[in-house]
């Protein structure tokens, strides 16, 4: 018994005194050298790689390494990771896994990979017997007929991830002909050589001629950008949505040269891009509703990961991806550097604008110029990149014939062309970039030559003046009954100045015939109801443009006669809206008061009318009713320029 005792206290002694790390060292290589063996001892070459114990000792050889990283100091390495680099394991489960041998062993190697990159803490992608086989596991990903998109999926998250935490990293990943490539240890090394070589942070030497030439045949646009726009495309909604994150983490690169390196040389922005231009080509032009496609809601990009497809719904599943694709990039614009942000939306103005809208937009079709013109008024509203709305605008107005062409448009002799093209300016004109006030408006009005010669003295103008009010007077169909003392809320008194307010509202105010006012029969139905929403939005555009360094004083007026003398023109956009306000003028003016005789109850009938707009009354008479619709519409326009002018005279005597 006794010997028995001091037996028992030798063996347990001996187990306390040997060192953990040479149990996990012996263990790691167990652990491989039981996966080796496998290759050596198997017959069956069918058996699939889950029904092995591989997938178990992959399992215990990574606890081992995770282990082992938690007991070392951050700036060692230990012996397992250095059996793992020196003996280049990575290098030898990627080619198992190409080999798919067993059947799914590249669905274990990429499960590998992804825990080994996730779960240790050090930076392994700077290593040369890290990022190579990781470099060959990405070109392995999205092949045709491949079964493991989901571990494709997160392995190229992980790697986009670490690159994301140390953007240096990302050189070593997109393979580029000139990347600096290290010295792979050898493998008769000493323990000590080994360790400082494997573990070395030190920028690597140049690669060698041969090395180059290797490098160049793998370019990155054909490795891990192609591999994740082609995940992007995936049917599996957790797939899809790994790989948009991917791409937004590498766009997303801030530090360093990152942005230059993806926009000079890679073609990230040709791809994305491309992915537009292809999504586009998808819509159905003869079935798309253009009312709806001209008013579509912002789309997150994330959203069609919980979103279920309408198999009945086909062309409103086109429209949602195209236009979840859209605010990707409109997103991944915002996000990503300048220099990488201006590329991509030059790849957008070219592969998707020019190539494809422009024509549309310039064919014989009015179907066709009708949907193109839709989308861009979508788009337009829908951006917030600076990159891509300066593109758009550019595309738009920066070409003059094109800029007239759209102008034209506005005019169409289709309605709904006209209304398309108008709704796209009016959206244009919301934006907050400078050009679009330049080129639309402001550069006709820089000469000041809009202005009268001035006349000959205060009493000539006073009296013409007077003669004006009395025109107005004796015109049955134009009063001034309609003025400050008809409201039931009167404006603070006008400001002092050659011109009062109450010219100014009036001026707008008279368009419309006294016979036909209907907003005085409404309790607060002046102008000034407007006045609230007008001063809103005149200091909101006031305050967009204090970024744009206008000028703070006038410049002065082209002589009005004189070899320097101009003529004036009012630019494309403001005559085509006075031509055809002038012919609403004209045709409800000119003929209203005609038609009008025929409407019996017509104070009754325009109320009730309004109350048909406003949705209190379901019941309106149809006889007449567009033509009382247009007049209260005219009149609340009226009401609304009154409002506005009244809210701008300070600032404009100011």
């Amino acid at each position: 018994m006794d010997t028995f005792s001091k037996f028992t206290s030798m063996l347990l002694q001996a187990l306390e005194t040997r060192e953990p790390t040479v149990e996990l060292f012996d263990s790691f290589v167990d652990h491989w050298k039981s996966i080796t063996s496998y290759y050596i001892e198997t017959t069956d070459d069918s058996r699939p790689v889950r029904q092995t114990d591989i997938p178990w000792h992959l399992k215990q050889m990574l606890d081992i390494l995770v282990y082992e990283e938690k007991q070392q100091a951050v700036e060692d390495t230990g012996a397992c990771m250095e059996y793992l680099l020196q003996h280049k394991l990575l290098e030898t489960l990627c080619t198992l896994g190409k080999a798919q041998y067993p059947p799914g062993m590249s669905q274990q190697v990429l499960l590998f990979f992804s825990n080994l990159l996730s779960q240790v803490q050090k930076p392994l992608l700077q290593l040369v017997n890290v990022y190579r086989p990781v470099q060959k596991l990405i070109g392995l990903c999205a092949l045709p007929g491949s079964h493991t998109e989901k571990e494709e999926a997160q392995f190229l998250l992980v790697v986009c991830s670490r690159v994301k935490q140390h953007p240096h990293m990302l050189r070593y990943i997109l393979q580029l002909p000139d990347q600096p490539v290290g010295d792979t240890p050898s493998s008769d090394q000493s323990e000590n050589t080994m360790q400082a070589s494997s573990h070395r942070t030190d920028p690597p030497q140049p690669c060698s001629q041969s090395e180059s030439a290797a490098c160049s045949s793998v370019q990155s646009e054909s490795s891990l950008l192609r591999v994740l726009l082609h995940l992007t495309k995936s049917q599996r909604s957790s797939v899809c949505l790994k790989a948009h994150e991917s791409l937004l983490l590498l766009s997303g690169l801030q530090s360093g040269s990152s942005g230059e390196l993806l926009s000079a040389h890679t073609q990230l922005g040709e791809l994305l891009a491309g992915r537009l231009r292809e999504l586009y080509t998808l819509l159905p032009l003869e079935a798309v509703d253009a009312a709806e496609l001209q008013s579509w809601p912002h789309t997150p990009w994330s959203s069609q990961f919980s979103r279920c497809a309408d198999p009945s719904s086909q062309s409103v599943d086109h429209m949602t991806n195209f236009f979840c694709w859209f605010d990707f990039l409109d997103h991944l614009m915002r996000e990503a550097p300048q220099v990488l942000s201006v590329k991509l939306a030059r790849c957008v103005h070219q592969l998707w604008l020019v190539e494809l809208l422009q024509p549309q937009l310039l064919d014989t079709c009015e179907r066709v110029v009708l949907v193109s013109t839709s989308v861009l008024c979508a788009s337009v509203r829908l951006v917030r990149s600076s990159s891509l709305l300066d593109q758009l605008v550019c595309f738009l107005l920066r070409s003059d014939a094109f800029a007239q062409l759209l102008l034209q448009h506005c005019d169409h002799i289709s309605d709904q062309i006209s209304m398309a093209s108008l709704s796209l300016v009016e959206e244009l004109l919301q934006k907050p970039h400078r050009d679009i006030l330049d080129v639309l408006v402001l550069s006709f009005l820089q000469t000041r030559s809009y202005l009268s010669p001035p006349a000959a003295g205060q009493e000539e103008r006073q009296v013409e003046s007077g003669e004006d009010s009395e025109d107005l007077e004796d015109d049955p169909f134009f009063s001034d009954s309609l003025s400050f003392s008809d409201s039931p809320h009167p404006p603070p008194p006008p400001p002092p100045g050659p011109q009062s307010a109450a010219d100014v509202v009036n001026s707008f105010l008279c368009l419309v015939p006294v016979q036909v006012r209907s907003s005085q029969l409404l309790q607060e139905g002046g102008y000034e109801s407007y006045v609230h929403d007008a001063h809103t939005l005149v200091t909101e555009c006031q305050a967009l443009s204090l970024s744009w360094d206008w000028p703070l004083t006038l410049p002065p007026p082209a002589p009005p006669s004189g070899k320097d003398s101009v003529s004036f023109f009012e630019g494309h956009l403001l005559k085509v809206l006075f031509d055809r306000l002038g012919r609403i003028l004209e045709q409800v003016m000119g003929e209203l008061m005609q038609r009008i005789q025929q409407v019996s109850n017509l104070t009754d009938r325009l109320l009730n009318t309004r109350r048909n707009l406003l949705g209190l009354d379901h019941d309106a008479r149809l006889e007449h009713l567009t033509l009382l619709k247009g007049v209260i519409i005219l009149e609340e326009f009226c009401k609304e320029l009154a409002a506005i002018a009244f809210v701008k005279l300070p600032l404009d005597q100011d």
